[in-house]
Order: C-alpha cells, then structure tokens, then sequence
C-alpha cells in the first residue's frame, strides 16, 4: 500500500469515526415559529409564560442563581427540541433558549467560576 493511499485511509477512518459521535446541531429555523420560541420575552410571569407554551415538562430550582427553570421540549414535524425558560428570583423571564435546565446550569457554574478573581499568592 502506497504512503498516500494509508493516509487517506486514516483520514477517512477517523472521520467514520468522529460522524458517529456528533450531536445535531440546534435547527433554530425550524423552531422559530414556536410559540414559546416567537412569543416569550424578558421580564413575563411564570402564569405569562405558561398561558403560551402551556405546563412544562419539568421544573428545577436554579442552584447558581436564585430562581427556577422551566424544560420544554418543542415538537415540530416530528422532531423534538429540549427548551428552557428561567426565571429570575422574582419570577420573572429572565433567559431562554435551545438548552435543557441542566445544562443552563452547568454553563451559569461555568461563566460564575470564570469571574473568580484570582487574588495572586504573590512572590
């Protein structure tokens, strides 16, 4: 086997690879149209939020932030798309979008642990 031809054969392999292992990006188009998606804005009640998208499918208490989440998941021509609303320690819309709860919490622990201020041991 020809140089080229084994690495060729590598290339393909580990992109064979790398394809099983790659996760649908969001199709923000699609959803657009939703009524959560097209409706919902900053600053509406829980009681707002629900007489659009209708009762969640689960709701978490914010642990980084004061507050709660709301998961949806969106069904448009028969796909299904996780998305949350959080609310604000006053119940209030305070983000939304193509994310589950969970991982609106985990990205809030992460952008919370960025702003640490090293405060330096000095030399």
């Amino acid at each position: 086997m020809s140089k080229q031809a084994l690495i060729l054969t590598c290339a393909l392999a580990s992109l064979v690879g790398c394809a099983g292992k790659m996760e649908n990006p969001t199709d923000y188009y699609t959803y657009r149209d939703q009524p959560l998606v097209k409706q919902v804005e900053d600053g509406m009640t829980e009681q707002q939020v629900k007489t659009i998208g209708g009762p969640p499918s689960s709701s978490i208490r914010r642990a980084v932030n004061p507050g709660i989440c709301n998961n949806y998941i969106l069904n448009q021509d028969g796909h299904q798309q996780a998305y949350h609303v959080s609310f604000d320690g006053s119940g209030r819309v305070e983000e939304q979008g193509f994310m589950t709860c969970a991982q609106r919490e985990t990205a809030e622990r992460e952008k919370a642990g960025s702003k640490k201020v090293d405060r330096g041991g000095g030399y």
